[in-house]
């Protein structure tokens, strides 16, 4: 088991998974991510990177979803593992 390691989405491995614990802000890009269900206690899933590492692929609920690494940063999370 990984232990809890509290950090921003933008820094989370591919394959790793982790929770989300809080977003950044109260603009209009938070209320975008909640809209598309990235809200607290949500597990999320790191699943693929471009070339340069932006933007990011996440699986969230049954969806998949590409975020920039700046919109990542403001994702506050914990990790909890890897894909099984």
């Amino acid at each position: 088991m990984v232990p809890e390691i509290p950090t921003t989405l933008d820094c989370v491995p591919l394959g790793a998974r982790c929770l989300v614990t809080a977003i950044d802000g109260i603009d209009q890009l938070a209320r975008k991510l909640l809209e598309m269900g990235v809200i607290e206690g949500e597990e999320i899933e790191v699943i693929a990177r471009a070339p340069l590492g932006d933007p990011m692929e996440i699986r969230l609920l049954d969806s998949s979803l590409s975020l920039r690494n700046v919109e990542a940063r403001r994702i506050h999370v914990t990790l909890i593992g890897t894909h099984p």
